[in-house]
């Protein structure tokens, strides 16, 4: 990049995070609020190897004023034979969007690979407790992809009216999907209404959310304290900040 990529990029750095450079080589508008960018992967899957997994995310470097700044996103459908994935973009205002409506296939953008981790339950969950938003759905599907017999509640946070069509990985069968519109505390009030129920034995149930970080600190909380569920059967991550 032509900007030094400030104290981000050094901390990363002493932390031993490895950088590369993904090329952009398709591009799809999924929604009007929601586009799919296909990318080769500069050779992070090989290096990768068996450390890939579900929900991996990397820090992508998006230029913003006098430099860049790291923004995560997850891999989507990662392919180490082909060294491809994609990345999807909740559109908004920001840096990172922005770079997503502008991309064309030869476009390259830098990533750095530091922190991303997923512990894998044990016992493994009887059903899976999901709570997202359309900026975790790479994340989201990644998680099902990973329990293909596991049934699964989804609590889903929505914005847009074309938030319907988003490609959720779903199988009505196995899954049950609970779109809530935002706005205020809906999707924590909800949630808090209709998940005890769900939670027979605290101690093998297991709960996977990522939406704004208030209501991902306001709910963590309530599952630990008022539901009792422990420290290592509940997986939070803020995601993004309301403004």
């Amino acid at each position: 990049m032509a900007a030094g990529k400030g104290w981000e990029g050094v901390v990363l750095k002493l932390l031993r995070g490895k950088d590369f450079t993904f090329t952009v080589t398709g591009v799809e508008q999924v929604t009007e609020h929601f586009r799919r960018i296909r990318l080769t992967d500069g050779g992070l899957l090989a290096a990768a190897g068996e450390s890939l997994h579900p929900t991996m995310w990397v820090r992508v470097w998006f230029e913003g004023g006098s430099r860049p700044h790291q923004r995560a996103y997850t891999l989507v459908d990662p392919d180490p034979a082909t060294g491809t994935f994609a990345f999807e973009f909740a559109l908004h205002d920001g840096l990172a969007s922005r770079w997503a409506r502008g991309a064309v296939p030869g476009d390259t953008v830098e990533a750095t690979v530091q922190g991303t981790g997923f512990a894998a339950p044990d016992p493994a969950p009887e059903r899976l407790l999901v709570i997202g938003d359309p900026a975790s759905l790479p994340a989201i599907n990644s998680l099902l992809d990973a329990y293909p017999q596991t049934p699964a509640t989804v609590w889903f946070e929505t914005q847009h009216a074309s938030d319907v069509d988003l490609p959720m990985r779903v199988d009505t069968d196995r899954h049950d999907i609970r779109r809530v519109e935002r706005g205020g505390t809906a999707l924590a009030d909800r949630v808090r209404a209709e998940l005890p129920e769900l939670v027979a034995d605290p101690a093998s149930a297991y709960v996977w959310m990522a939406c704004d970080t208030a209501t991902t600190r306001a709910l963590t909380a309530y599952l630990r304290k008022d539901l009792a569920l422990p420290k290592q059967r509940v997986n939070s991550l803020g995601y993004w900040r309301a403004a």
